[in-house]
């Protein structure tokens, strides 16, 4: 590292104790003590799934918007998006209709809807969005994304042409759609969605088979619930000329076949469109060393998490990648290519409680650690 080295820190909250902006600051101030002259840049990461629209907005520059949207149950709550530089908004539609704004009992994806985030994507196309990218994890929704369409003006018909909510318990009644009145703003606008799943919409790895038991679906309700989604799915390739029965269709409850249908949505990883949103490929130039990591990595870790994604970006750029995770298992290191050195912030064996209870103070000897060995690697060399 000669000169003055230049490190970049792309590290994933460790949900419920620190945030990646937590990381990123133990993480300088060890660089600092031991690599005096070192410059440092952080790079907030998420992978599409908790956290992603504050991660974004850390990282781009950008800012919360607060607005008050229906939940899964039609009740007021208020839910933020992100709005970015240059027209761009970034939506968690678990914000709006996620599965913890439900009380146990209220869970029934019969009676679940969308609406709500349609509402966020309304509320940032009135901001001015031209670009909006869709976060499509933690529903508590099984309507194929009618309710969110039903908010931006589409009317969702039955066979005597009354119109119909748009919960799930819905699906199988509609048996035309109106389009006349949904918001021309839609088309003028770019629609992304983060999708980490591979579900079609219907059949046994289908929406409803795969994610509304966890929804609060019985085997009664799963059997209703598709066979409503398959006469939307017929419903939906009558209206636009396509078949939306594909992988990542059944993403959210069908959120996914609906947001390609009537947003004409790409769908691809989540961890792939922070990237690219936070121009990460740009921030690597020049960088000597990287530093991500994550909560706990295993070979899941893999799987379109952030570990795996900033260690591939850094392969690509030939940036040497470390990772400091809070734990990980023995299969970690060899699932995941690109990463040249793993960190456990643990220090001694101790219940998971007190190491939770202590993340802040083990992440920061964990900083410690890698940078004098850094710092002795550099006066060795």
């Amino acid at each position: 590292m000669a000169g003055s080295p230049r490190f970049v820190f792309a590290s994933d909250s460790f949900k419920g104790t620190l945030t990646s902006a937590d990381a990123a600051r133990l993480l300088e101030a060890a660089a600092r003590r031991h690599v005096p002259g070192c410059a440092c840049v952080a790079v907030p990461m998420a992978d599409g799934g908790d956290g992603t629209v504050e991660a974004l907005v850390a990282a781009c520059g950008g800012d919360l918007r607060r607005v008050c949207v229906a939940d899964p149950l039609g009740r007021p709550v208020e839910a933020a998006y992100g709005m970015l530089p240059d027209g761009r908004a970034i939506i968690e539609m678990a914000a709006a209709s996620g599965l913890p704004l439900l009380a146990p009992g209220e869970k029934n994806p019969l009676l679940t809807s969308t609406y709500g985030t349609g509402e966020l994507i309304r509320a940032a196309l009135d901001a001015g969005a031209l670009d909006v990218t869709l976060a499509i994890g933690g529903s508590a929704t099984n309507d194929g994304g009618a309710g969110c369409m039903r908010a931006l003006g589409a009317r969702l018909l039955d066979v005597s042409g009354r119109e119909l909510a748009g919960c799930g318990a819905d699906l199988a009644r509609i048996a035309s759609i109106d389009l006349s009145g949904l918001d021309p703003r839609v088309a003028r606008t770019n629609f992304h969605l983060m999708c980490d799943v591979d579900n079609p919409l219907l059949g046994p790895d289908g929406a409803s088979a795969v994610y509304a038991p966890q929804k609060g679906a019985t085997p009664a309700m799963v059997a209703e619930l598709d066979a409503g989604m398959a006469n939307y799915a017929r419903v939906l390739e009558r209206t636009f000329g396509r078949d939306f029965d594909v992988p990542g269709a059944g993403a959210a409850g069908g959120l996914g076949a609906g947001a390609m249908a009537f947003l004409g949505a790409q769908a691809g990883s989540g961890m792939a469109r922070v990237l690219e949103l936070t121009r990460f490929s740009e921030v690597l130039a020049g960088a000597d060393l990287c530093v991500t990591g994550e909560g706990h990595a295993d070979a899941q870790t893999a799987r379109g998490k952030v570990v795996a994604g900033v260690a591939a970006a850094c392969e690509a750029a030939g940036v040497p990648c470390v990772a400091v995770v809070g734990g990980m298992s023995a299969d970690a290191a060899a699932s995941v290519p690109g990463v040249a050195a793993w960190v456990p912030t643990a220090i001694d064996a101790m219940p998971l409680e007190e190491a939770l209870s202590r993340a802040e103070e083990l992440y920061a000897l964990a900083a410690e650690r890698l940078f004098s060995l850094l710092a002795l690697g550099a006066r060795l060399g």
